[in-house]
């Protein structure tokens, strides 16, 4: 992740589009912002460190319900706007495919009702701006028996994969693009949701609710002592990260975890300024020898 401040000079020359936070000068592309630099083939841009979520199509989200109205739900995201699901946008109990009724709008609250954390991804925008967004994929949908990490969003990487699980640690991650992190313990075979990329139609016949979302469950889970203290040192390493103003990803969560764990830091102690700068650096630094340790292709 590059960070750059006001009149910092990005890139020299030619081969690049000016985007928002950069102006040109002397052949120069220099930041008018402190950000975090993006880059889309020859468009640089800057984010802003202190900005709020805006999201593009495609991006996966976490939300809370705020409100239940006629054919749609209300979402918080965290972004100006807030996110529109339209009752159409969603799949119905047993997976049937029909026309809504006036019934499925009595119903609405059985499936999402105020409070409620929904996983979804963001299909459109509507005319002022409001995010339109869906859950007709079996990853997506209500999350339950979990805790939420909120980070600020840019420091959350465009990703392919979103859904993350850690075999070893017996931990499910949702890294969302607006910031919020959803963790869970892996549920077992029977209860598993699916993955980013695989069984993802929208809409499979009664197939579609054989499993509960990724980051739900169909029925209640035990996860014990163990898992719950695994989870914790996660969330205290997702913390760690956003305290140092570093790119939150899932080989950064794993080395950070993995760094406090074998130098026995405490859960608890892991956020202080000493701890949770050692921990990262060493943390950078067993990445740094990992990379050069690949051999070049």
């Amino acid at each position: 992740m590059e960070v750059v401040t006001p009149g910092q000079v990005i890139q020299s020359g030619e081969g690049f589009l000016r985007g928002h936070g950069t102006y040109v000068a002397h052949g120069k592309l220099i930041a008018s912002v402190a950000g975090v630099v993006q880059r889309v083939n020859k468009l640089v841009s800057v984010v802003p460190l202190k900005s709020t979520y805006s999201g593009q199509v495609g991006d996966v989200v976490v939300g809370r319900v705020t409100e239940v109205g006629q054919k749609r739900w209300q979402i918080d995201v965290g972004s100006t706007q807030g996110a529109v699901l339209m009752l159409s946008s969603v799949n119905l109990p047993g997976g049937v495919q029909r026309r809504r009724t006036y019934e499925d709008q009595l119903n609405m609250r059985t499936l999402y009702a105020e409070g409620d954390l929904v996983s979804a991804e963001i299909h459109s925008f509507w005319a002022d701006g409001a995010m339109s967004i869906h859950t007709r994929s079996r990853k997506y949908g209500k999350l339950t028996f979990g805790v939420l990490v909120q980070v600020p969003a840019v420091l959350m990487r465009r990703m392919k994969e979103h859904f993350h699980r850690i075999d070893e640690v017996g931990v499910d991650m949702l890294l969302a693009s607006n910031g919020y992190v959803w963790l869970s313990p892996t549920p077992p075979e029977g209860e598993r949701g699916e993955e980013e990329g695989g069984g993802d139609k929208e809409g499979e016949g009664e197939e579609a609710t054989e499993t509960a979302p990724w980051g739900g469950y169909k029925g209640a889970v035990d996860a014990g002592p163990e898992v719950r203290a695994r989870m914790a040192r996660v969330q205290q390493s997702i913390r760690v990260l956003a305290a140092q103003w570093l790119e939150v990803s899932p080989e950064a969560i794993r080395d950070v975890y993995e760094e406090s764990e074998e130098k026995e830091v405490e859960v608890a102690a892991m956020l202080e300024d000493a701890v949770r700068s050692e921990v990262t650096t060493r943390a950078c630094q067993r990445r740094d020898a990992q990379a050069r340790s690949k051999p070049d292709v």
